[in-house]
């Protein structure tokens, strides 16, 4: 399933206790590469020695595992069973609360890390993303350091706060941070019915969406144009759906984005939220990775500086069609069309499992699969038949296996008016269908 928002918000207890990353002594910052993933930052770590990977999210306060599978092994320390509850209309879930690990991002650690580890083996993000997922790392990571994250040369530095300097670039812009329960949040303005209403949104970098809007009628929140109704993402205690939209401006600081992508998720998938204060919703990735960001915990404040994403179109699920990886799947080659370019390792990086040659003419290669696993009503995906659990195997006839998953998605959510072709596997029987992509909101 495509991850639209990848939202966690726990409603952890306050935990006491010295848990706090730290450079090196004499060393001024930390930088970090990461992946850019359907405007998720994707970045490695370890806990107790063990390699992970986890999603950067300012939405979370302590480390959260989960996914963990017959090939992952980690000495997690001093553990006791709790309850946990996030967004999504589903019930409270069992996990686990482990003290004093040591989790580390190059030289920059914590020695004394506590972790939780979500237990439910459907928490699983890796198929939506295409890429193993093991965890998410949010407020202990900012609290005490100062965190640029360029978006565009994918990369994040953590500084000393005591020795970083303060840039003196006139085209960076400065907005207080407030920070409520390990979160933070951050004051914008949405254009509505020809209203400029403010808006209090938490600076979410573990939503892949763009503006999350919470209705409300007395302050002059609502849906104000066409939309349509969809699934939004998946929190921790289960999907989350809700009207998607556009609203005709965004403004933050001095910037205005028009015809901003903008969802409204539903009353019961964020219920748990209802008494949190002022919050109006949430800025995620597909806004932030417009900018490159310092965000400076220790003194409440956040700089920002748009950059080449800025004007990049906002991304819909046209087609109504979401894809995940789903397994392996064998594929037969000529040994020509193997010298001329397919070396048994897909465009995606995942490497075939097996290889074998036979008549000195073919070879069998086991590729990355990928399924159909949701479709909107009314879509076009819909009309023309698809099915959830359709193989894709070719997309306008280019070859499903040599694409990253989302690649492949962008090739399926084309602009309105085009033809989109999609050869399936259903059953064993191959089936083509032609997609006319239709315009959203008309």
């Amino acid at each position: 399933m495509k991850l639209k928002a990848l939202i966690f918000c726990l409603l952890f207890p306050f935990l006491s206790g010295a848990q706090n990353f730290e450079l090196p002594e004499g060393k001024k910052y930390e930088k970090i590469k990461f992946k850019l993933i359907n405007n998720l930052i994707v970045l490695p770590a370890k806990i107790n020695g063990a390699q992970f990977t986890f999603i950067l999210d300012t939405g979370v306060s302590k480390p959260i595992l989960f996914n963990f599978s017959n090939q992952d092994s980690v000495d997690i320390k001093n553990v006791s069973e709790i309850t946990i509850k996030g967004l999504g209309g589903g019930e409270p879930i069992r996990a686990l609360k482990s003290k004093g690990n040591l989790l580390e991002l190059n030289s920059f650690k914590n020695t004394n890390q506590l972790v939780y580890i979500v237990l439910e083996k459907d928490l699983n993000f890796s198929p939506k993303l295409g890429v193993p997922i093991h965890g998410i790392l949010g407020y202990d990571f900012f609290k005490n350091h100062i965190v640029e994250i360029n978006y565009t040369n994918t990369f994040i530095k953590v500084y000393n706060p005591n020795t970083y300097k303060q840039s003196k670039n006139k085209k960076i812009e400065y907005l207080p941070l407030s920070l409520e329960r390990k979160k933070a949040y951050i004051e914008a303005a949405a254009l509505l019915k020809q209203n400029t209403v403010p808006v209090k949104l938490l600076i979410d970098t573990g939503s892949s969406d763009a503006v999350w809007l919470f209705e409300n009628k007395v302050k002059g929140i609502a849906v104000q144009h066409k939309y349509f109704e969809d699934f939004l993402g998946k929190g921790l205690s289960g999907d989350i759906y809700g009207k998607r939209t556009k609203i005709d401006q965004f403004k933050l600081g001095s910037y205005t984005i028009n015809n901003t992508k903008t969802a409204f998720p539903d009353s019961i998938s964020v219920k748990y939220l209802a008494k949190k204060g002022e919050r109006n919703g949430s800025l995620g990735g597909e806004v932030l990775k417009r900018f490159n960001w310092v965000f400076d915990y220790p003194n409440q404040q956040v700089s920002f500086k748009k950059n080449s994403n800025y004007k990049k179109p906002f991304w819909f699920r046209t087609s109504g069609m979401a894809l995940q990886h789903g397994g392996m799947r064998y594929i037969k080659q000529s040994k020509l069309k193997q010298q001329k370019g397919f070396s048994g390792v897909s465009k995606n990086g995942s490497a075939s499992k097996v290889t074998v040659s036979y008549d000195n003419e073919v070879v069998i290669s086991l590729v990355p699969q990928i399924v159909v696993s949701d479709l909107r009503e009314g879509s076009p995906a819909k009309d023309a038949g698809l099915k959830v659990g359709d193989v894709i195997l070719q997309v306008n006839k280019k070859e499903a296996h040599k694409y990253k998953l989302q690649e492949l998605t962008h090739m399926v959510d084309d602009v309105p008016g085009k033809k989109v072709m999609v050869l399936v596997e259903r059953r064993g029987e191959k089936l083509l269908f032609n997609l006319r992509i239709k315009n959203l909101f008309k």
